[in-house]
Formats: structure tokens, sequence, C-alpha cells
């Protein structure tokens, strides 16, 4: 297995996660919780995220479907409307060479059509268990792939702030790692490539303020089994319930630090809506980490 920190996004290509890499969030869909409706013309989705890729972002991830609690299902036709025109306009781009592109879909057709299109990974938030076709796809396109946790579909989730009763976990960070454990497992024997999975315990999915914070700090537990781990604590609502701050669009203060203390911990991958004030926040920590080991050698 490649030692982290890299992702091998498809068989050309290792992406390096050092010092970080940052994911730009992209959604053409008009009910996400933080960007809903803001990319629904392609024309303007691609300026959005050549606008990332000029601020630090290494990855795209484009998605036709919302995962926020509470969220309706999206068909495979409407997702590869919505995401197909985005990912092509963005590849013809001259801007956004050497950009990769993973696209958010639980669909197998669905990331077929965008891989297709010039995607180069997928990022699935089931793991793989909505579309049984969708981890021996990966192993046939032999392309990278992200593997989520969630406790249930978004149809019946929760924000983490509005649960009347707590997820129930013996242990989120132990059950959240056996979990991702049995998924990649399942990944290698759809013949997925183990250098090609990334795994993400999904922050906000089927988890009380509480466990995300315990997540966060649980977090070298995960990345001890040396695949990389995506972190995507961007504006959600366990960042809200801490300050007070109900409205996504102004939480990147929150993020910044939750990215911030998730690096500390040994995360190099991260999953966010403002890139630029992100790779800010995310040099200074590097360079406060390099003048304390300098100090203390």
């Amino acid at each position: 297995m490649i030692e982290p920190p890299e992702w091998r996004v498809n068989a050309d290509r290792v992406l390096s996660l050092d010092p970080w890499c940052l994911m730009g969030v992209l959604n053409v869909t008009p009910d996400s919780f933080s960007d809903g409706g803001l990319h629904l013309d392609p024309k303007h989705a691609v300026e959005s995220g050549i606008k990332m890729v000029g601020q630090g972002a290494k990855v795209l991830d484009i998605g036709g479907e919302s995962t926020r609690p509470g969220a309706a299902a999206v068909s495979s036709d409407q997702q590869i409307r919505r995401v197909v025109p985005v990912i092509e306009g963005i590849r013809r781009h001259p801007e956004a060479a050497g950009v990769v592109i993973t696209i958010d879909t639980t669909r197998a057709d669905v990331a077929e059509a965008a891989l297709d299109a010039g995607a180069d990974a997928v990022n699935d938030v089931s793991a793989g268990t909505d579309d049984p076709g969708m981890l021996p796809l990966v192993g046939q396109r032999d392309c990278g792939v992200i593997l989520m946790h969630r406790l249930r579909p978004p149809e019946e989730d929760s924000f983490s702030d509005r649960y009347e009763e707590e997820p129930v976990y013996a242990d989120v960070v132990g059950d959240v790692r056996t979990w991702l454990d049995e998924r990649v497992a399942a990944a290698t024997q759809a013949g997925v490539d183990p250098d090609s999975i990334a795994v993400d315990p999904g922050l906000g999915f089927g988890k009380s303020v509480a466990q995300n914070l315990q997540l966060l700090v649980g977090l070298p537990e995960l990345i001890a089994d040396g695949r990389p781990v995506l972190v995507g604590a961007s504006r959600k609502s366990f960042l809200g319930a801490v300050t007070g701050n109900s409205e996504p669009r102004y939480r990147d203060s929150e993020s910044i630090v939750a990215a911030v203390e998730a690096w500390r911990r040994g995360a190099r991958f991260f999953r966010v809506h403002a890139p630029e004030v992100h790779l800010r926040a995310l040099m200074v920590a590097e360079a406060v980490s390099a003048a304390s080991a300098a100090s203390s050698s």
C-alpha cells in the first residue's frame, strides 16, 4: 500500500496530500444545506469551480443530489443532467488543468456517466451500500473511491443538533472505524485497488454534536489504519451548535478551527466550501508546527 499522504485517484495519477489537500464542494443542487441553488446554471457552476481551484482546491467534488438530513432522493437521470455538463466544462477549462474531479453520488450509473465525462474518482457517502453495482464499477474503472460512514440515509436522518434521542454507539470512534474497515474489505473484494481507497468518518451523518466532536478528537485512531482520511466538517450543524450560529453560510470561522484541529491530529484531506480561508489557516498551522519542531530540536 502507498504510504500516506497520497491517494491513487486513477491508473494514471497519485494525488499528494502533503502537507494537505483541499477538496472544494460544488453542489449542483437546489437544496444542499449550504450552497443549494447557487450553482444550478452549468456555466456559473464551472466558474465557481475554477474560482475554487484558484483558491487552492486540488480536488472538486461535484454532486447532483443533496445529502443533507431530510433531503429527498433524486433520480439518476436528473443527477446526470446536472453534473455531466459541469464536469465537461471544467475539464475543458485551461485554468483547471490538473484538478482532480470526484463525483458525489451513491448511484453506479451516475458515477459511470461522470467518469465518462472526465471525473477521476467517486465520493460515495453510502460507502457502496446503496447500490451493489458501485464497488464493482470502481474496480472495473480502476479509479479512486471515498467510502463514508453514515448511520442512516439522509431522508431518515436529522441535523446533529436536532436529535430527540442521541444516536447509539458503543464507542463512536471505534464503531466508525470498524464499519469503515468492513467497507474497505468489501471494496477490495470487489476489485478496488487498496491504494485507491480513502475513508471519511462522516461528520454530521448520524452523529450528535458531542459524537462529532469525539470523532474529531479520535481522528488519530482512524488515521493509524494507514489510509487517507477525508474530513468534512465544513459548515456542519454541530459547529453551529457550539457557537450558536444558525446560518451555514457564515460558519467558515468554525470550519477553519475544526480543520486546523483535524490537521494537528494527522488529517491531511479536507472537504471545504471556502478553500482560500482554509488554505491560509493551514499555512499558519504548518508554520507554527515547524517553529515548534525547530525550537525543540
